[in-house]
């Protein structure tokens, strides 16, 4: 069942000379209500994977109550450039709770592996390096 879970648009920016790779999370649109007042408190969670293994993570601050936050926030990691075709990006939306534990909205993955749009974007980063490459992405739901 393919449920909607709304839509996140981030750009991906590769300058190969510093190995420096930014995702600027932009923003996020028709994100799927995960508390009882029908909103959510979203934030986005990205995990740099290689091979499996999570190297580094950081989160975005957090949008209060609402499904279509607007973020516009970078977050850098240092990837050589003999590394970045190891390397996935993991990126997960995150709603927010105080009591209990934070839940996932929603799921996406750029890099090598990734599916379709996923690998697509990543490859278009690397073909134009030094230049933000803006997507949509859809979100999905995590595969465990």
């Amino acid at each position: 069942d393919n449920v909607d879970l709304g839509d996140l648009m981030f750009s991906l920016c590769y300058l190969p000379t510093a190995g420096r790779l930014t995702i600027t999370i932009i923003k996020a649109r028709n994100l799927k209500a995960m508390d009882i007042t029908g909103a959510s408190d979203p934030y986005v969670k990205v995990s740099l994977m290689c091979e499996g293994r999570r190297l580094k993570k950081r989160k975005t601050s957090t949008k209060r109550n609402t499904l279509n936050p607007v973020y516009n926030e970078a977050i850098v990691f240092d990837v050589p450039p003999e590394n970045i075709d190891q390397i996935n990006l993991s990126i997960a939306v995150m709603d927010y709770d105080r009591v209990g534990h934070n839940e996932v909205i929603g799921v996406c993955q750029v890099g090598n592996d990734a599916e379709s749009l996923g690998r697509d974007h990543w490859n278009e980063m690397l073909s134009y390096p030094r230049k933000p490459i803006a997507h949509w992405h859809p979100l999905v739901e995590v595969r465990l």
